[in-house]
This record gives C-alpha cells, structure tokens and sequence, in this order.
C-alpha cells in the first residue's frame, strides 16, 4: 500500500460549470478550467475560513460561503499548465461523517448519486485509517454508511 488512499482509490467528483470539486476526510479539492495562458498575476483568490472568492482577469469564477468551515491558514492554491486552477481546503471537522453535499452553501450541490458515492468514499477512507493493515482502496461498501458508516469505537478488543 503506497500512496495516499484516494490516489490508489480514484475520487469522486462532482461537476461544476468551471471545473469540479472532490473530497477527503480532510480536504476539499477544487478545479477551476481558465483560459490558456493565464498567468498567476491574473488571478485574484481569497480563501477564508468561511467564504471563497476568485476571479481570474477580472471576471468572477466563483464566489460564496462555504458548505463547512475550513482551516484558513492552510488553504492553497495553485496554476497548473496555465489553464487549471487547483484549491486545496482543509477541512476543520475531518471525520466521515462530515461529507459535504455541495462546495458553497445551496451552490454545487452534488446530486444524489455523486453524493452517495463521495459518502461511501469517505467511509472505507476511515476504515482504511482504523485499519492500516488493510488495504480498502478498491473495497466496495453497502448497508449503513451514511454519516460515517458504523461506529465500532465502543467493541471491545
């Protein structure tokens, strides 16, 4: 097992008229398509806590509260081939249960079925983490995984 655990399992997008987003446990991946050609001086990206903004050249790319709180400081973004804009959030609730159903409040909402697939992900994601041991990147999941799936903290050893 190398390699981070949604590297070795695929993600799981959810489409967006500028790109897409996906996420982790811990972070929230954001991919803007710009215009090829543009350069870091043409883009203009606040993340907070709360609430994102970027613009690139001027015209806004996306902008609104956030569906959950992030952890400022530790927000980046970069320009990749002059025409991909990468955001990486991280998340200040990281456990499964805290699945985001769309980036910004009531905006890009992932529908039903790319929801239910980010919850799954995120699920066998905690297994994997509980059980290092054992490789879940290509497990399948059903019954109860929703908010996290089973909570097996109080079994006994």
């Amino acid at each position: 097992m190398s390699g981070p655990f949604e590297e070795r399992s695929g993600v799981v997008p959810c489409a967006t008229p500028w790109g897409c987003w996906y996420q982790t446990l811990e972070e929230v991946f954001i991919e803007v398509q710009v215009p090829p050609g543009t350069r870091a001086k043409d883009i203009q990206c606040s993340l907070q806590s709360r609430h994102l903004a970027l613009a690139v050249r001027g015209l806004e790319m996306l902008k609104g509260r956030l569906f959950d709180c992030t952890i400022a400081d530790e927000g980046t973004w970069t320009l990749e081939d002059r025409k991909l804009i990468r955001i990486v959030l991280m998340k200040t609730n990281r456990d499964a249960g805290n699945c985001w159903t769309s980036l910004l409040e009531n905006e890009y909402a992932a529908d039903p079925w790319v929801q239910d697939q980010m919850q799954r992900k995120l699920t066998l994601e905690r297994f994997q983490r509980e059980n290092p041991g054992f490789d879940f990147s290509g497990a399948e999941i059903s019954g109860n995984y929703s908010k996290g799936g089973p909570d097996f903290s109080k079994l006994e050893k």
